[in-house]
């Protein structure tokens, strides 16, 4: 009884593992049918390698040390990004009431120097 059922745990698994290699085999079908389309392979060349058509200008945008900027070849997922937690609009709003109640002193504003051309 105990070897019937490892067999059947084994064939169950071993139909799994058949029916992920024949998803990845269809996946590899559409990614090659993907190659076959001229604009495809067109779009690829232009993102991954630059490439450019005969009469285009084409553009790299570097940083200030003059080495070329590196750009994701996609957009990350929102839902993984780590970002700030947004600021409630009526926290906002009630700081900005704060402010307006609590004008800043004068003595801690700059120096005017600059002045009117005179006539």
């Amino acid at each position: 009884m105990r070897a019937y059922l490892q067999q059947r745990d084994h064939i169950a698994d071993l139909n799994a593992q058949i029916a992920e290699t024949g998803q990845d085999i269809e996946a590899l079908e559409r990614e090659k049918q993907r190659w076959q389309d001229d604009a495809y392979v067109e779009m690829q060349a232009r993102e991954r390698f630059g490439y450019v058509m005969p009469g285009e200008t084409g553009y790299q945008v570097i940083d200030e040390n003059g080495e070329p900027l590196d750009s994701p070849d996609q957009l990350s997922d929102p839902d993984s990004v780590e970002g700030i937690e947004p600021t409630p609009w009526w926290e906002t709003a009630w700081a900005s009431v704060e402010a307006a109640g609590d004008p800043e002193d004068p003595a801690d504003r700059p120096e005017q120097k600059i002045q009117a051309p005179a006539p």
